[in-house]
């Protein structure tokens, strides 16, 4: 079975299509780093097939070299892939002017791989654009944003090809932007090529994910077939986000980790949930530095979620303390992730500005979180190597589809698939 990944991001839906055994046709994304990291990706599945895993872990431990170092060390993995065997990753903008483009790659990789039919198509656009809080802070309601439209050109994707089905992912905001008129026009579009579509609420912490993160999940498939929309039962267990953070070294803020060991054993979670494996090392683990003022108001923010089990509003700062004029509104700028909880708060991009809102659960380390950390709370592995600068890593994360989410999704698909 095989897949095409559009507006693919750092990766994280696609990874739980290769969990399932899916053959990637192209990603294409607009992000140059997080092209980078796909590429990086790709080449870890390839070397896994060959059992040249040790060759990865190599080049994971270079973490702390200088690009152009780890740059050299890539392209000597790559060497070990015969050529013509990786998918390409198409770092190039989804647009009217780069669809004939696009679509000669695909068509060429369809013929190089002898493929006829394409079964899936997944991904989602930017959701810049449809998120109720971007809404909120632009003075016109993002009404002039073009990337309102990119669903569009997820479709002219789905009309060439006509795959058997596909999965759209985004944000809540999708389904009520411009009072609902989007996203009746979106559903028209979808079916007026042929699939019939149904579109759900999901959340990522009922897919074994220690986040409480919704996304609208739209599912189509060919008006030819039987299917319908993916039945699955949310995940139950007693695992709380501190059994995400518990085996990664202490950093104090503005400190780097450059051993690549863990500093606890593997448990259940890590482990059950495919985390961490007993081989796999540590990297992406360097904290912020912060300044003072920051600092005492992240150590008040944690006494309080620990003594009160609330959380701290910006108005709750002594005057002294306070940055902002606004104190009518986004009141909760400073944000304790809660180690103590079965699920975080939700991660999103806006990590890469500061980190004030993904406060460390740990008072002794009074930090924000890091790379790695962020990613573990979107259950990406630990073999997971985002490429590019901190910021980027950040981006990358928040933007993602957790792997777990897209795994549960792709394991429906493929029993589906497999009938056709």
């Amino acid at each position: 079975m095989n897949f095409l990944d559009l507006f693919s991001g750092a990766g994280g839906l696609s990874e739980g299509f290769l969990r399932q055994g899916f053959n990637p046709i192209a990603h294409i994304e607009l992000d140059k780093y997080a092209c980078e990291t796909l590429l990086t990706r790709t080449i870890y599945y390839y070397l896994k097939k060959d059992n040249l895993e040790h060759l990865y872990r190599e080049y994971q431990m270079l973490y702390h070299e200088k690009d152009i170092v780890k740059k050299q060390a890539r392209e000597e993995l790559i060497s070990n892939i015969p050529i013509g065997i990786m998918e390409p990753i198409i770092n190039v903008e989804i647009s009217d002017k780069t669809l004939p483009f696009l679509f000669k790659n695909i068509d060429d990789r369809l013929n190089y791989m002898g493929i006829g039919e394409l079964d899936m198509i997944i991904g989602g656009p930017p959701c810049q654009a449809y998120s109720l809080i971007g809404r909120a802070r632009d003075k016109d309601g993002k009404t002039g944003d073009p990337r309102n439209y990119l669903y569009k050109l997820y479709v002219r994707f789905i009309k060439k090809y006509k795959p058997k089905a596909f999965v759209f992912e985004n944000v809540p905001g999708i389904l009520t932007a411009f009072n609902g008129e989007l996203f009746r026009n979106l559903k028209a579009y979808m079916k007026r090529v042929g699939y019939n579509i149904e579109a759900q609420t999901l959340n990522a912490k009922d897919f074994g994910v220690l986040q409480n993160r919704k996304r609208v999940i739209i599912i189509g498939w060919r008006k030819d077939l039987n299917f319908d929309y993916p039945k699955i039962e949310p995940v139950q267990s007693n695992y709380i986000v501190n059994d995400l953070l518990y085996d990664l070294p202490n950093l104090g803020a503005g400190t780097s980790y450059k051993k690549f060991i863990y500093s606890g054993e593997l448990n259940r979670y890590l482990e059950e949930y495919k985390i961490r494996k007993s081989y796999d090392v540590v990297t992406h683990h360097n904290a912020r530095p912060h300044n003072t003022r920051d600092l005492k108001i992240y150590k008040l923010a944690v006494e309080k979620w620990n003594n009160e089990k609330k959380r701290i509003k910006y108005t709750d700062l002594p005057e002294g303390w306070r940055t902002h004029k606004n104190i009518t509104s986004f009141l909760d700028r400073f944000k304790v992730v809660a180690g103590d909880e079965k699920y975080s708060h939700t991660i999103v991009s806006h990590i890469s500005k500061d980190g004030h809102h993904y406060i460390h659960p740990d008072i002794k380390q009074n930090r924000s979180m890091t790379v790695r950390e962020a990613a573990r709370i979107q259950s990406f592995p630990d073999n997971y190597y985002f490429e590019g600068p901190r910021t980027s890593n950040y981006i990358q994360i928040g933007n993602a589809v957790p792997p777990l989410m897209g795994e549960k999704l792709a394991e429906w698909f493929k029993v589906k698939l497999e009938n056709y």
